[in-house]
């Protein structure tokens, strides 16, 4: 222990009264000896007598105990170390977290008491730290010199009655943003913008280092905000209170025209995956980054996503819902019941009301734009993308789906020339409690045609009858409203899904 205890004690160490001097002797005489410096400064050796070494420097002790040791033995060696080191007492005073008096060894230094008592408190200086001595201030110390830049050359060690004084917060700035510390800043008056960022660990690797914000406290009810370019004004001064902000390279979204496209292309092409098309690039640009099409691809069917678009389309979804149950609400609210069956059947189609909500709740619009082709077309649009879009490019169906209220939905196979009369035939046709005037059918690009509609490029007449199918179609056969289903409430229920792009799987789902 005691020589693990010297091997950390300074070669300029000065001994002095209640230090213990530690004494190994071999050869002619062998003695291990453990002696206190007494008051008079002196150690007592057995045979030798005493040996002043108060005063006396770590490094000259062996010499000074093996001269006096000289004087009386011969042929031996010596060996002397210090062993328990004396404590001293010293003062932190001014703002600090625990004001008082400490006793601390005799090695300890300004930080070692600084630690100790808590350092500076809120409303103390981290920058101006001083180190008195009878009476007189012999160091300063700088506390971000070892915070910030881990350099601890201008720690002085203590002597006994020693005083530090911590003073009153100077100057103090904020800097926050896109540095690596945001943190509340003390100024030395010397201090500039590039000192203040090197406190803060300079920007992050996504700032933007060509310039700062500054808000003057003193200026807040006038200009408040300004600029400043970076480097031409870093070796601009701050002023007390100032808020510095550093921006972000990559927060704020670059303009359309400039940015690279990440788009997803899956299905019926020769390389599926993810590719990074320049700006401008269109649809027909990523089907060539995936290697272009393969024979079997159903460029109709194609499903175009764009995150934009759904966004767009949950927050309208949302709101139909959101109309639609208030439309519930306030039907339900003035209707009268007369007896308790009309009561119960009330009830039944509330509750009816609540299930259908709920389920349409649970589907989530997918972001679908549907594309204006013609069904033998072979091509996409030249059609912009957008970062984020994805494209899914079927293989040719050879179906036409059927569901709602027939006999037997499902799927039947395409024919060449089949029309949509035709599927439904073969699906039983529509039920008594079918709303034969309602049927739409949707098509495998995602867009709808309704028998409700007077007019269009695929009708005549203004109804489904003699139309043609096509494949991939789903034809659906809503209920009629006015019967007593958890449905007839919901007039517009098949309107708002296909008008969201939420498509034949959200149909069944309803259904089911």
């Amino acid at each position: 222990m005691a020589q693990e205890a010297s091997s950390q004690i300074p070669q300029d160490y000065v001994i002095s009264v209640g230090d213990e001097v530690l004494v190994t002797l071999w050869g002619s005489v062998e003695a291990d000896l453990r002696l206190a410096v007494d008051r008079s400064g002196r150690v007592t050796l057995p045979r030798v007598g005493p040996v002043m070494v108060a005063g006396l420097r770590y490094s000259e002790l062996e010499r000074a105990i093996d001269q006096r040791v000289a004087q009386v033995f011969r042929n031996y060696k010596l060996s002397a170390s210090l062993g328990k080191l004396r404590s001293i007492r010293i003062y932190v005073t001014g703002f600090t977290q625990r004001p008082g008096a400490y006793t601390v060894s005799s090695l300890a230094t300004l930080v070692n008491a600084l630690m100790q008592a808590g350092g500076p408190s809120s409303a103390g200086s981290f920058r101006q730290i001083e180190l008195r001595r009878n009476g007189k201030t012999i160091s300063s110390f700088d506390f971000y010199d070892l915070l910030i830049k881990g350099d601890k050359t201008a720690d002085r060690a203590l002597l006994a009655e020693d005083v530090i004084h911590i003073g009153a917060v100077g100057p103090q700035v904020a800097l926050i943003g896109s540095v690596n510390k945001p943190a509340i800043f003390e100024l030395k008056p010397q201090d500039t913008l590039e000192d203040v960022l090197a406190m803060a660990g300079g920007f992050t690797a996504v700032a933007d280092r060509s310039r700062f914000t500054v808000e003057h406290l003193d200026a807040r009810n006038d200009a408040r905000i300004t600029e400043l370019s970076l480097p031409q004004q870093a070796k601009q001064k701050p002023r007390d209170g100032d808020i510095l902000r550093a921006f972000s390279a990559v927060e704020a979204s670059l303009p359309q025209f400039r940015q690279s496209k990440r788009v997803k292309v899956e299905g019926e092409v020769q390389r599926p995956g993810e590719f990074i098309l320049p700006a401008n690039s269109s649809l027909a640009d990523a089907i060539r980054a995936a290697g272009g099409l393969t024979p079997d691809a159903y460029v109709f069917g194609t499903e175009f996503s764009r995150e934009s678009t759904r966004l767009s389309q949950q927050e309208n979804y949302d709101r139909a819902l959101r109309d639609m149950e208030t439309e519930f609400a306030r039907s339900n609210s003035s209707q009268r019941t007369a007896n308790a069956d009309e009561a119960s059947a009330q009830a039944a189609k509330v509750q009816g009301s609540n299930q259908l909500i709920q389920r349409l709740r649970a589907i989530k619009p997918t972001g679908r734009i549907v594309l204006q082709l013609s069904p033998a077309s072979k091509n996409l649009p030249e059609l912009a993308v957008e970062d984020g879009d994805r494209l899914l490019i079927p293989a040719h169906p050879n179906t036409v789906g059927v569901f709602g209220s027939v006999f037997n939905g499902g799927s039947y196979l395409y024919g060449d020339g089949s029309t949509v009369n035709d599927f439904l035939k073969l699906a039983g046709g529509p039920t008594r409690g079918a709303d034969t005037a309602s049927i739409f059918v949707l098509r495998a690009n995602g867009s709808v045609i309704s028998s409700r509609q007077k007019s269009g490029w695929l009708l005549s007449g203004g109804g489904l009858d003699g139309m043609t199918a096509l494949p991939g179609d789903t034809v659906f056969v809503p209920e009629e409203m006015n019967k007593t289903t958890f449905m007839q409430e919901a007039k517009d229920w098949t309107q708002i899904l296909y008008q969201f792009g939420l498509g034949a799987a959200a149909l069944k789902t309803i259904k089911n």
